[in-house]
């Protein structure tokens, strides 16, 4: 770790995905430096060579950085798609007739049909239900269902091209969340090494579970994300409940979700889903669209601006850019511009004010020391940081549920734990190997690093989580203010 490296005191993490933008020469480094926490290797595109490639780069310079920087694979999903037309695209006219055919071959599309490769969408949809294609741009209402064939009549028309994705208003299509692709990609995450894995269109917790399965013991260190964007998924607590436990964090992600429930509904399921993951001690990232101007201009719209300080004020842990680092023309000053937001709006008092359990009774050691320790540091005058000894990145994750102005440290000696706690909001984590020190020696040390890192002064107080027992997982037990000596 470098000694001179700048901790920023941003609280709200910012996950960048990686594409062919953040390959140009130098950008990778750039976008590192500028503030991203997390990398989001999107199996949708790319091969695995790519994605080893890109992932070994982001190690190499975070190492010289002195950064701890997280990795997320996102699986691609289903492919709920249209196939493809004959002279690549058809101009759809409102109030048409239009047939989606499961049996027409996968290239003769046109203006009065085409097929689809999602084999069984006939079984999945009947007569009044509407289908939204190409994010909603394009609607149909199914009129009847022939065999492999389903009729509708054009509500919304507009040009529609290849392979463009069809989802059912209110959700009910069957395609199972994990494909063969994704079980494939699977196996390359776990090769890799990344650090969390997102699972697309998840209906309920046993599509988390059968995740966790399938990575199996080698990959049994990799935290589970579920992307929240079907319908079935919000459909009710209990539902959503599941999957948030089932995971180690949620998505909101709000492309595919809208277009199922509808934009009116969106807002309320977003602060929704971020209040019940933080009460249910998982982390959430709200993600999609959020600087989407800034794939081709230079400044966001005011709009995103809001967007994104809504996410951060709502108490996220991480913003997500998607497009505009991946392939967009502007990927540093987009990370740039998404710090500078995330800053602004930490810094209103709400963002730092917390209620956070306070009426509710704790059953772990663990979860009372850091809550506890939290609830001190708010409210002592001169405290500067919560410092916690973790060997998982657990006791920093609960701490970090509190709403606060002071960072949390997480002093970790497994890198796995390390990086994990670079998705935590306010959660600064920093290398700290016990193994060689006593005892005696082990709080001044911590102590020690704070003021190296500038994240504390003499004269500070701090408030130091432990256990009895390093690196023993869940042994938190202990809570002290320390002074650091002037």
């Amino acid at each position: 770790m470098n000694a001179q490296t700048h901790i920023p005191l941003r609280r709200t993490k910012i996950v960048a995905t990686l594409g062919p933008a953040s390959d140009r020469e130098g950008v990778l480094e750039a976008m590192l430096k500028a503030g991203v926490d997390v990398v989001r290797l999107n199996f949708s595109h790319g091969t695995a060579d790519d994605h080893r490639r890109r992932l070994l780069q982001v190690r190499e310079i975070a190492a010289k950085l002195g950064r701890s920087v997280a990795a997320l694979g996102d699986l691609q999903g289903p492919k709920i798609r249209i196939a493809r037309f004959k002279e690549g695209a058809v101009s759809l006219k409102e109030g048409q007739p239009f047939v989606l055919d499961m049996a027409m071959d996968s290239d003769s599309g046109d203006v009065h049909q085409v097929g689809c490769d999602y084999k069984t969408l006939a079984q999945d949809v009947g007569a009044g239900d509407r289908l939204l294609l190409d994010d909603g741009r394009v609607v149909l209402d199914v009129t009847r269902v022939e065999g492999q064939q389903v009729h509708t009549q054009v509500v919304v028309g507009g040009k529609l091209s290849n392979h463009k994705g069809i989802n059912k208003q209110g959700g009910g299509l069957s395609a199972p969340a994990l494909t063969d692709k994704d079980k494939q990609d699977l196996k390359t995450a776990v090769e890799i090494g990344v650090d969390y894995l997102a699972i697309s269109f998840p209906r309920h917790a046993e599509d988390m579970l059968e995740a966790r399965r399938l990575l199996g013991e080698e990959g049994k260190e990799i935290g589970l994300v579920a992307k929240v964007e079907r319908a079935e998924a919000v459909a009710d607590e209990a539902t959503l409940d599941g999957i948030i436990e089932a995971s180690e964090a949620v998505m909101v992600a709000r492309g595919d979700l809208g277009v199922e429930i509808g934009d009116a509904k969106l807002v309320g399921v977003q602060k929704r889903m971020i209040k019940r993951a933080r009460s249910l001690n998982r982390a959430v990232i709200t993600a999609t669209q959020m600087m989407e101007s800034m794939i081709s201009a230079p400044l966001p719209t005011r709009a995103e601006v809001f967007d994104v300080a809504n996410a951060v004020l709502d108490s996220s842990d991480a913003v997500m850019l998607s497009a505009e680092t991946a392939a967009g023309d502007y990927p540093v000053e987009t990370v740039q511009a998404m710090a500078r937001i995330c800053l602004g709006a930490e810094r209103e008092k709400v963002a730092q004010e917390s209620g956070h359990r306070i009426h509710e009774g704790f059953t772990r050691p663990d979860e009372t020391i850091a809550l506890s320790a939290m609830y001190a540091a708010n409210h002592m005058t001169g405290v500067a940081a919560i410092a916690c000894m973790t060997a998982s990145g657990y006791t920093p994750l609960i701490a970090s549920r509190i709403r606060s102005g002071l960072p949390i440290v997480g002093l970790a000696h497994n890198p796995v734990a390390q990086r994990r706690m670079a998705l935590y909001r306010g959660v600064v984590s920093l290398p700290f190997d016990t193994s060689e020190m006593s005892a005696t020696e082990l709080n001044d040390r911590a102590l020690e690093l704070l003021v190296q890192h500038k994240l504390a002064e003499p004269g500070d107080h701090v408030i130091l989580t432990r256990g009895d027992h390093m690196n023993a997982h869940g042994g938190t037990n202990t809570m002290k203010v320390m002074t650091i000596a002037e």
